[in-house]
């Protein structure tokens, strides 16, 4: 019976009778299809950049690593806490703070214009798409935690505050993963795999918000809402003056900061007051569009890979020499998290929306191809840095054990996902060639043009 409710609400994305007309059947809706192509090409922009940015995101991983386990590593540790910024504001913080509050408060603005436009303006916004990466994403987040839960269940010492910790998704760091492995995934799986670390960033700023707020002072979060109301009804007027928006996007920053939330929600809220929408009568890209084009490098190229700098830098013999730091219940329980949890939570729920909506995956993908992107979703690494801070204290000994469990799950989930796509990389060229094909030569390939799709 709650298969069949189910069913009839999303009627389009269900798979209809064997027996109606093949036309008939081949326009009913599947999951994991290609989308539209204005959506399509928008999606493939904002890939390309994250791809860069997850390549630096790597190299400056690479560079925390070697630097903090060296024999210099009292250098990085004394980069990392050095303190600048005004004290009677309460902003006298490390560059590591800074880079944790500051430059993840571009990401998340960032990440919040592409939730808003997804939802409103985007493909998600007809329920019958967004049904699957919220459900992939909700799944992708609670197996991680309940694997984390039962592994550290009885470890005692405060180890469970760490439960969010492997429940993110680094879209970055994902596609630098395919960069590396030269893999070609075809639009569905690229537009699925966006849109679910989409969903991701939305639910882990929730789970910041509300789980990570020690103590909250209702005063300067009160005070808050006067720039953040002055910086919507600009930007609703459609100014997009530097003077005037960016003193206002910082003093809600610093009242969000003082009200003891973590900063970077102050990113998404901003984010949500920007239009994505051209206004009536108006030609051009719209508000959310100019911002995202304008601010993405600088989340992709400056924020996240300074910020995994900061971040990444643990050193693994001052945790725990002699394998003790990975033996360690947060490392394990994090490590499963990623690798096992990401996976079957993805996996998991996207078999149960084909099975409440009797939906097939759309010709040319098959199990394999959500098996490889359920793997790829384990690559946790920017939000789940930030979390493990939130929840143990920078610099702290369990704070270390969480960073080196995200980096073995992460690291573990890449490979994993690698040897699945490459696997499959001979038939992901056939269908990107495909996709490509434009023989009426009108700049939209013919893949998105036919009627029976």
């Amino acid at each position: 019976m709650p298969g069949r409710l189910v069913g009839d609400v999303l009627a389009d994305v269900s798979v209809s009778d064997p027996r109606e007309p093949a036309m008939t059947r081949s326009r009913a809706r599947r999951l994991l299809e290609r989308g539209t192509w204005p959506e399509v090409s928008r999606i493939g922009d904002v890939l390309r950049t994250e791809s860069i940015g997850g390549l630096l995101l790597l190299a400056a991983t690479v560079v925390a690593l070697l630097w903090s386990n060296s024999p210099w590593s009292a250098s990085y540790a004394g980069l990392s806490g050095f303190r600048v910024g005004p004290a009677a504001w309460h902003l006298d913080l490390t560059l590591a703070g800074w880079a944790a509050d500051g430059l993840l408060a571009v990401f998340f603005f960032v990440a919040g214009l592409e939730l808003k436009r997804e939802f409103v303006a985007g493909d998600l916004r007809d329920p019958r798409r967004a049904v699957l990466p919220v459900a992939a994403a909700v799944g992708g987040m609670a197996v991680p935690a309940i694997i984390y839960t039962l592994v550290n269940g009885t470890a005692g010492g405060g180890s469970l505050a760490g439960w969010a910790v492997p429940t993110a998704t680094d879209i970055a760091f994902a596609l630098a993963v395919l960069g590396v492995i030269s893999t070609h995934l075809p639009a569905a799986l690229r537009t699925f795999l966006l849109t679910l670390a989409v969903v991701d960033d939305l639910l882990a700023i929730v789970i910041i918000a509300i789980f990570y707020t020690a103590a909250l002072a209702w005063l300067p979060l009160l005070l808050a809402v006067v720039p953040l109301l002055g910086f919507g009804l600009l930007v609703r007027r459609g100014v997009t003056s530097a003077w005037l928006l960016l003193p206002l996007a910082v003093a809600t920053w610093a009242l969000v900061h003082a009200a003891g939330i973590h900063a970077t929600v102050a990113g998404v809220l901003l984010a949500f007051t920007v239009p994505v929408r051209p206004a009536a009568g108006a030609a051009g890209a719209s508000l959310a569009h100019r911002f995202e084009h304008r601010w993405r490098p600088l989340s992709a190229g400056v924020a996240v890979p300074v910020f995994a700098f900061f971040a990444a830098g643990v050193s693994i013999a001052g945790v725990g020499g002699g394998g003790t730091g990975i033996a360690n219940a947060i490392t394990l329980g994090i490590a499963a998290g990623l690798v096992a949890g990401k996976t079957v939570g993805v996996v998991g729920a996207t078999w149960l929306v084909q099975r409440f909506t009797r939906a097939r995956l759309a010709e040319g993908l098959s199990w394999w191809d959500v098996l490889g992107i359920g793997l790829l979703g384990g690559v946790g690494f920017t939000v789940s840095l930030l979390i493990a801070d939130l929840a143990f204290g920078a610099g702290t000994a369990h704070d270390g054990y969480a960073k080196i469990g995200v980096l073995l799950g992460s690291t573990t989930a890449a490979v994993l996902a690698a040897v699945v796509l490459r696997l499959r990389n001979r038939h992901y060229r056939l269908l990107c060639a495909e996709e490509e094909v434009d023989a009426d030569a009108d700049g939209v390939p013919d893949v998105y043009e036919r009627t029976d799709r």
